[in-house]
C-alpha cells in the first residue's frame, strides 16, 4: 500500500508544523514523525526568540550581529529574510496564544543574549520552546493537518530528476510503507547525538540529513558544530544562555570572572563559540573545578529574580546536580548543542533535487554561518517554515503525480534489508558501535581540533561502517522494535560523523565554532566558502561554493 499526498513533511517540530500550517488550506498535506509532535526537540529550547522590537533596535542591526556572530560565513540574503521577518513572526505567535513574559507596561519582555547589540530576545521565562511548540501544534490541529505519528523514515525515493516520495516504517507494527508525494520537506532537526556529550534529545540523529545525502543531495558546512558553553556537568542538560542574559557569572577556581580575559567588552555575553573555548581553556590550564567544569554563579541575582525568570533552570539544577542556584553556583562545561550545517539549500529551502526542500536545523541556508547566535534558532524555524511553505505551494501548482512503481520497488528492497538485520543471529553490537562513535567524536572532533586526531576519528568511523554491515539485534520481533530503530539511527550517525570529520579535516583555518590548533587564524582568501559534502557509491568527497555576501563588509571579529 502506498499513501499519497501532495506534500509530505518529515518532522513535527516547529519548522515542520509551520510549513504544514502554511500549506494545509490549499493542498493535501501530511506530516510524518517518529515521535509525538510535542516530544519534538523544539520543546527543549529555553532562552528565547530574537526580534528587533526595541525602541532603538532594527532589523539591520540584528542582521549585522548575526553575520558578525557567524564569522562572516552566513549568506547575507538569507539573514535579511530572517531578521526582517522576526517581529512579524513573534507577533503572529503571540496572537496564536504564546504566553510571552512581559514588562510592567504590558509589552513583550526582551533579555540580552550573546553577540547582540541590544536586548532583543523575547522569552517565556526559561521555557520558550515549550510554549512556542504547544501554540504552533494547536494551530496545526485546528487546521486539520494529517499526522502520521511514530513512523521512522527509511529512505527518499527519487527518479532521475526529482523526488517522488519516501519509505517509512510504522513503529507500532514494524511494517515498511510507501508514501508518494509531489514534494517532500525535510524538517527532522539536528544530529547532536553523534556526540556523547550533547544537550540534544535522543531522537536527534539527523535522519533527514542522512537520507538526503544518500539520495545524492549535498550536505553543507557540516564541520561547524556549536558547543554550548554551559551544560550541566554530569548530564549535559542545557543551562540556557538566558542565565547569563539575566546576569549570571562564569567563575573559575581562583574566584575570577575569567571572561574578562577573552572578551572584555561582552564578558559572559560573547558569542557561544568564544565562551565555549574560554571555558575549555580554563579547564585545560588547570583552573577548572576537578579539572572538568567551571561555576555558573547566580547567587547575586537573588531568590525573587531566579524564581520569576529562571524557574526551570533552578528545577533542573536541583534535580540533576543537587544544587539550588539561589544559594550555590551551578557546575557547567561545554557540550554539543546545535548543528550549523545541514542539507544544502537556498534561502527558500529548495535543494538540488527537484521537489525536495529542507527547513530548520536539518537545513543549511545558511543563516548561521560558522556560529549561531542564541535566540536565532527558534526564529529560523518559524520564519523559514512560512517561507518554505509558500515556496512549496508555488511548486505544487505545476507539479504532477508519478507512478507508484518505483516506490513499491524501494519498499520491497527496504523490507528485505530490515528482515536481514532482524534475523541475523550473531554479529556486531550496535550499542557498542554507537558508544565508540560518540566518544571518538567528543575526544577527537570537539571544541579544539588537531589534524592527526581528526584523521584518527575518520579511520575509526570508516571501520565502524564496515562493522555496521554485520550488526545483530538478538531479537526479531517487528512490533515496537526500538533496537531496530536505534540501529537505523546509528547508520545515519555514522554517515554524518564522517561528513563532520571530513569537513573539519579539509578546512585548514579557524572560524566560528571550528577551531584548528594548527591553523589558529581565519583564512578568508582560501576558506570564505561553504563546504559541500557529496556522497556517491558510498564514498564522500568535498567541494566548496561561494558565500552570498551583501551589505556587511567582511572584517575581523572582535568582542
Amino acid at each position: 500500500m502506498v499513501h499519497e499526498h501532495d506534500v509530505i513533511i518529515v518532522g513535527a517540530g516547529l519548522a515542520g508544523l509551520r510549513v504544514a500550517i502554511e500549506l494545509v488550506k490549499d493542498f493535501d498535506v501530511a506530516i510524518l514523525t517518529k515521535v509525538h509532535p510535542l516530544r519534538s526537540h523544539s520543546v527543549a529550547a529555553q532562552g528565547g526568540i530574537n526580534a528587533a522590537m526595541g525602541e532603538n533596535d532594527s532589523w539591520e542591526t540584528h542582521a549585522f550581529d548575526t553575520v558578525k556572530g557567524a564569522d562572516y560565513l552566513a549568506d547575507q540574503d538569507a539573514v535579511e529574510i530572517l531578521t526582517r521577518e522576526a517581529p512579524i513572526t513573534v507577533i503572529e505567535n503571540e496572537r496564536w496564544g504564546t504566553a510571552f513574559s512581559r514588562k510592567e507596561d504590558g509589552t513583550i519582555a526582551q533579555r540580552p543574549f550573546g553577540g547582540a547589540g541590544f536586548p532583543r530576545t523575547c522569552y517565556t521565562a526559561d521555557r520558550t520552546g515549550h510554549n512556542l511548540l504547544h501554540t504552533t501544534f494547536e494551530q496545526a490541529m485546528r487546521l486539520g493537518v494529517k499526522i502520521y505519528e511514530e513512523y521512522f523514515v527509511t529512505s527518499l525515493v527519487r527518479n532521475e530528476s526529482h523526488v517522488v516520495g519516501l519509505t517509512a516504517m510504522e513503529i507500532s507494527s514494524g511494517e515498511v510503507l510507501g508514501f508518494a508525494a509531489k514534494a517532500v520537506v525535510i524538517a527532522t532537526g539536528g544530529f547532536g547525538r553523534v556526540y556523547a556529550r550533547s544537550t540534544n534529545a535522543l531522537i536527534n540523529t539527523g535522519d533527514g540529513c542522512a537520507i538526503s545525502l544518500r539520495a545524492g543531495v549535498p550536505l553543507k558546512d557540516m564541520e561547524f558544530i556549536q558547543f554550548h558553553p554551559t551544560t550541566l556537568f554530569g548530564s549535559s542538560i542545557l543551562m540556557s544562555e538566558g542565565v547569563r542574559g539575566e546576569g549570571g557569572y562564569l567563575i573559575n577556581t581562583e574566584g575570577t570572572r575569567f571572561m574578562n580575559t577573552y572578551a572584555p567588552e561582552k564578558m559572559e555575553l560573547a558569542p557561544r563559540d568564544i565562551v565555549a573555548r574560554a571555558i575549555s581553556t580554563e579547564i585545560l590550564e588547570g583552573r577548572g573545578f576537578e579539572n572538568e567544569y567551571v561555576h555558573l554563579d547566580l547567587t547575586h541575582l537573588g531568590k525573587e529574580r531566579i524564581l520569576e525568570r529562571l524557574p526551570g533552570i533552578r528545577e533542573i539544577s536541583m534535580h540533576f546536580a543537587g544544587v539550588d542556584p539561589i544559594d550555590e553556583p551551578i557546575p557547567v562545561q561545554p557540550g554539543q548543542h546545535y548543528s550549523m550545517g545541514g542539507i544544502d539549500c537556498d534561502k527558500h529551502g529548495a535543494t538540488s533535487l527537484d521537489g525536495l526542500y529542507a527547513v530548520g536545523e536539518a537545513s543549511c541556508m545558511s543563516v548561521h554561518g560558522a556560529n549561531r547566535l542564541g535566540g536565532n534558532s527558534l526564529l529560523e524555524t518559524l520564519v523559514f517554515g512560512r517561507v518554505v511553505g509558500a515556496t512549496v505551494g508555488e511548486y505544487l501548482k505545476s507539479a504532477k503525480s508519478e507512478s507508484h512503481d518505483i516506490i513499491d520497488e524501494e519498499v520491497f528492497k527496504t523490507r528485505e534489508r530490515l528482515q536481514e538485520i532482524l534475523f541475523r543471529e550473531s554479529g556486531e553490537s550496535p550499542a557498542d558501535i554507537r558508544k565508540e562513535l560518540t566518544e571518538i567524536m567528543d575526544a577527537k572532533v570537539g571544541v579544539f581540533r588537531r589534524p592527526e586526531e581528526i584523521e584518527e576519528a575518520l579511520k575509526v568511523i570508516r571501520e565502524q561502517r564496515k562493522r555496521f554491515e554485520s550488526v545483530a539485534l538478538g531479537g526479531s520481533d517487528k512490533k515496537f522494535n526500538y533496537s531496530l530503530i536505534r540501529t537505523l539511527e546509528l547508520e545515519n550517525l555514522i554517515d554524518l560523523a564522517e561528513a563532520i570529520a571530513l569537513g573539519a579535516l579539509m578546512r585548514q583555518e579557524s572560524r566560528g565554532a571550528h577551531w584548528r590548533l594548527d591553523f589558529p587564524k581565519r583564512d578568508d582568501e582560501r576558506f570564505l566558502k561553504h563546504t559541500l559534502v557529496i556522497m556517491s557509491d558510498h564514498v564522500m568527497r568535498i567541494e566548496y561554493k561561494d558565500v552570498n555576501l551583501g551589505q556587511f563588509e567582511v572584517k575581523e571579529r572582535t568582542y
